[in-house]
């Protein structure tokens, strides 16, 4: 492939691809080690000088378009094989690495994810966008993307393992949560009380784990989502619900677009709407609830993408709604769709284009929240709502309205392209300096 002129003065010719997939891989294998191995001739990330830069940098672009080339002949039988022909149901995470081990120089390795998670986000190659660009093709097929999606919907197996004990007791904790069950409705309070809630990897699987487990209880019939109190100095003793991604875990380069920012998306965020698939769920294949966000104090950026899931939402008066895309530079999830979808695009191009911050007392908030209440009110219209939501036909009804306001078909062409954007976002530029600029203002705490 011609990667550009690189210390060794080498270039390489671009593989022909034939439409067979044993030759294409043996063709993009070959292709694939040659990058390799001039980026392990050359130092690490941060002590490359500019011509090294610029010739990783080349290699790395070339390689990109060689596998995007390779996924549009092969996408759908790569995923056949990884998948045993669709019968198995490998999460994100594993899929990635299975196609790296399947198909050598398709997707990096296990082993040099791990190293590139070593680096600052402004360090790194950027090897997430070639996942990115597995996710898109993966995606951007009908056949094979409809059956990722309903693979995210399953269980996760630590939820899965923690099951019975949370039957047993109604209650377990989490390193960022915490979950109850209190008279039929499970009460997920984030606790990360110095950080606001803001979302990272592991809050993202905690979050996951918990609504699997609140969906599989059948003495579950409601759920309810509300940050706790918080020790963070500015906020000492109040709820605060969520204040979005954590920019200094952005800034470290440990924000993972796999475990994060793809899969909060089709993992937690999917199952509130959706539901969770269930072996011996009948005549439906997902056990779905309704699901309650109160939101103390403020819902920024991911915080705020969560009540577009939700069946209600309750805000004190005080609270107020953001999308600081604009700000961080990313895609904010499934914003662009759902929000759009309930308050029209002019109003969504003001909040995810502008910043445009929306207080709860706004006559626009109406279109995102259900009920504003007194703050000290906010328990008390939890219970009320949550009183309401549990009635018999509730579940059928909400899974009707789900289903017009948000087709299979439309989630998944959004998910593909969003799997893209969101990868190439991630190493661009503008994010990398304003995540710096954070880190720096935390002193990289």
């Amino acid at each position: 492939m011609s990667a550009g002129q690189v210390e060794t003065g080498r270039r390489w010719a671009c593989p022909r691809f034939t439409g067979s997939l044993a030759e294409d891989s043996c063709a993009l294998a070959a292709a694939s080690a040659e990058v390799d191995a001039l980026l392990d001739a050359l130092p690490a990330g941060p002590a490359r000088n500019p011509d090294q830069r610029k010739s990783a940098a080349e290699a790395l672009l070339d390689r990109r378009r060689v596998r995007h080339a390779f996924l549009q002949l092969h996408a759908e039988t790569v995923y056949d094989e990884l998948t045993g022909g669709m019968r198995e149901r490998p999460r994100l995470s594993e899929l990635v690495f299975a196609a790296a081990e399947a198909f050598p120089g398709l997707l990096p390795c296990r082993e040099r994810m791990a190293a590139e998670r070593e680096l600052a986000q402004a360090d790194k190659d950027g090897l997430e966008i070639d996942q990115g660009f597995f996710f898109h093709a993966v995606l951007g097929s009908r056949r094979v993307g409809h059956h990722l999606l309903e693979s995210m919907l399953y269980p996760t197996p630590r939820a899965l393992a923690l099951l019975d004990e949370w039957r047993r007791t109604g209650a377990t904790a989490f390193g960022s949560l915490h979950l109850e069950r209190l008279d039929g409705v499970a009460h997920l309070t984030l606790s990360g009380h110095r950080r606001l809630n803001a979302e990272d990897d592991r809050l993202v699987d905690d979050l996951e784990t918990a609504v699997d487990l609140a969906l599989l209880d059948d003495r579950v019939r409601v759920g309810v989502l509300r940050g706790g109190e918080m020790s963070h100095p500015r906020h000492r003793g109040r709820r605060v619900f969520c204040a979005g991604i954590n920019l200094v875990d952005l800034h470290r380069g440990r924000i993972s677009y796999v475990d994060f920012l793809l899969r909060r998306e089709l993992g937690h965020l999917s199952k509130l709407i959706r539901g969770v698939r269930a072996k011996d769920a009948w005549p439906r294949r997902t056990v779905d609830k309704p699901w309650i966000a109160a939101v103390d104090s403020f819902a920024i950026g991911g915080g705020m993408q969560v009540l577009f899931s939700v069946d209600h939402v309750i805000a004190a008066a005080d609270a107020y709604f953001s999308l600081p895309a604009a700000q961080e530079g990313i895609v904010p999830g499934m914003a662009n769709l759902r929000l759009t979808a309930l308050a029209g695009g002019r109003l969504a191009r003001q909040v995810i284009l502008g910043g445009r911050r929306i207080w709860a007392h706004e006559p626009e908030a109406r279109l995102i929240c259900d009920e504003v209440v007194d703050p000290h009110r906010v328990g008390a219209a939890v219970q009320e709502a949550a009183a309401r939501l549990g009635g018999p036909a509730v579940v059928a009804n909400r899974r009707m309205i789900n289903l017009a306001e948000e087709p299979a078909e439309d989630f998944r062409r959004y998910a593909a392209e969003f799997a893209l954007e969101q990868a190439l976002r991630l190493y661009s530029h503008d994010v990398i300096t304003r995540a710096g600029r954070f880190g720096a203002d935390r002193g990289g705490s």
